[in-house]
């Protein structure tokens, strides 16, 4: 399914102040978020609430640690299909979306076709996640793997 994208340009003031403010705590009160963008409370809602039904605020999460829930292991891999119709990339998103380790996954180009980002707890729950994920898959034809040894930069942010 295609999203239908709002172009930034549609975006008033009052859009950009809200978004910026969620970016940086999405656990703001209706109330907090009124009072720091300068609108009213029921206006603020209203404003929310349209963004999120138009899909411009996809989610609302917690961004956890990995490191202290013991998952230290971050694995940036290529994956590069045998064959690479639209079914069989179809195919290969599907099974890795109901996988948990795996946080992303893109296809890209040119190079691999996929590139995959998983987080998991340590080497053997890696190599056990790359055979039930990747090379067991019959159309995959080559799996490299790059290892994080240090995250220097991670955000979540989108300046609007």
């Amino acid at each position: 399914m295609i999203k239908k994208s709002r172009p930034l340009a549609a975006l008033d003031e009052l859009d950009r102040r809200i978004l910026e403010q969620m970016q940086a705590d999405s656990s703001l009160t209706n109330q907090d978020l009124a009072h720091r963008v300068h609108a009213s409370a029921p206006t603020c809602l209203r404003r929310v609430r349209r963004l999120i039904e138009e899909g411009v605020i996809e989610k609302q999460v917690a961004i956890l640690d990995p490191e202290k829930l013991g998952y230290t292991l971050t694995a940036i891999v290529e994956i590069t299909l045998d064959v690479q119709t639209a079914e069989y990339l179809d195919q290969f998103e599907a099974s890795v979306a109901d996988e948990a380790a795996v946080l992303q996954c893109y296809r890209v180009s040119p190079g691999p076709d996929f590139l995959v980002i998983a987080q998991v707890p340590d080497m053997p729950a890696y190599h056990a996640m790359a055979h039930r994920v990747f090379t067991s898959q019959a159309n995959v034809r080559n799996v490299r793997t790059f290892f994080s040894i240090h995250r220097s930069k991670f955000e979540t942010r989108i300046p609007v």
